[in-house]
């Protein structure tokens, strides 16, 4: 039976010869064949040229993910054990100071589609693309050989699922459910993981450098750590020597697991503080009560996953970076994140100006922080780089 293609519109593929692995249905001419979503359809040019062999999607507006540029290369259980054992064996010789990281970074590793993160002696799995659904089995029985992992759970739940017309799927994939708590080691602090319910795959891997750099800068600061979740910068400041830190998230369950991770790891409670709200309010109250801090960490979930949705994501962060920067005593730092697509570098960059005008502050760019090393960035797709962050003095 013959493959299936995609015929691209004359002069559409450009970006698939300086092998940017997406292909939009804007520029699909034509199918040849009786594709299903998930199906492997080969990319030819309008003149008939073999570009890339790619997984279809039908419901999403990115037709088709290339997995692979070769035409003689069959997309199977063993081309998917290759890429596998590619990532994982990258991941190995970065001596990451921590048990957890992300092992596979879906189109960074040549597998579109499909993230896996490590977390000690468990993995999580995620399927965010119709490609990824349809070799789901085999890629986990590919883990379970090359990592041999207690457990692997699936957290098929991002919301870009909703983009490929695939429902979200939680559950035990291989092994055993944990009984108890799962601990991560990050830099020689503990950390409780929830894989099953807790942000993405139960922890914000990507970053653990940045963590650590905010831990190295917080000595006899007072620290405000917003949308703190389960305390991760929150830990790193206090065994920096922080003078006090007050973390803010609107879910009471993130901060009980907080307040457990300190406890892990036998740092002073006294020294924080746990505020049960939104983010927006609680930094306009201390504004209003005329509260002030050394430091000010500001990690917000994802304002804008597309570009479509930028402009608007640009008001939020310049509005919640306003709050900050004033909320900051002179000499204070401001670590400010944004880990949405649809905002790039320089966008965020002028974002954080606008605001420090705004503030009526001067301000000046002290580290640029990005994700970490096991989060790779292909050269050929610059989306993959989606974690911004700043550091920021007010001088």
């Amino acid at each position: 039976m013959p493959q299936p293609k995609l015929i691209l519109a004359p002069g559409r593929e450009r970006s698939l010869e300086r092998r940017h692995p997406w292909v939009f249905a804007s520029a699909v001419a034509r199918v040849e064949g009786a594709p299903q979503s998930g199906d492997t359809v080969d990319i030819v040019s309008a003149r008939g040229q073999f570009l890339a062999r790619a997984a279809y999607s039908h419901p999403s507006q990115i037709r088709a993910r290339v997995w692979s540029w070769n035409s003689d290369e069959a997309i199977d259980a063993a081309f998917l054990r290759r890429r596998l054992a590619a990532a994982i064996a990258s991941r190995r010789m970065l001596n990451l100071p921590s048990d957890g990281m992300r092992l596979v970074h879906a189109e960074s590793d040549g597998l579109p589609g499909v993230v896996v993160d490590q977390y000690g002696n468990a993995l999580v799995l995620q399927c965010l693309s119709w490609g990824a659904e349809r070799w789901r089995e085999p890629v986990a029985d590919a883990l379970m050989e090359l990592c041999q992992p207690e457990v692997i759970i699936e957290r098929s739940d991002a919301d870009v699922r909703e983009l490929e017309g695939l429902p979200p799927r939680v559950g035990l994939l291989r092994g055993k459910q944990p009984t108890g708590p799962l601990l991560v080691t990050e830099a020689g602090l503990q950390f409780e993981v929830d894989l099953s319910g807790g942000h993405k795959t139960g922890f914000y891997l990507d970053q653990c450098a940045n963590r650590m750099l905010a831990g190295s800068l917080a000595a006899g600061r007072e620290v405000l750590d917003c949308f703190s979740y389960t305390g991760g910068f929150a830990a790193q400041a206090l065994r920096g020597g922080a003078a006090h830190v007050t973390l803010v998230d609107d879910s009471a369950a993130a901060l009980e697991l907080a307040a457990r991770n300190l406890a892990h790891n036998s740092l002073p409670a006294g020294k924080a503080e746990f505020i049960d709200g939104d983010a927006f309010q609680v930094l306009r109250r201390f504004r209003d009560a005329g509260r002030q801090f050394d430091m000010v960490i500001l990690d917000p979930p994802k304002f804008a996953p597309t570009r479509a949705t930028a402009e608007r994501a640009a008001r939020g962060y310049k509005d919640i970076n306003l709050l900050a920067l004033k909320l900051l005593r002179l000499g204070g730092l401001l670590l400010t994140f944004s880990c949405s697509g649809g905002v790039d570098a320089a966008l965020f960059q002028k974002i954080v100006a606008g605001a420090a005008l705004d503030a009526g502050v001067d301000a000046r760019i002290l580290h640029r922080m990005s994700q970490g090393g096991d989060h790779p960035v292909a050269l050929n797709f610059p989306e993959g780089e989606y974690l911004k962050g700043l550091v920021i003095e007010v001088s």
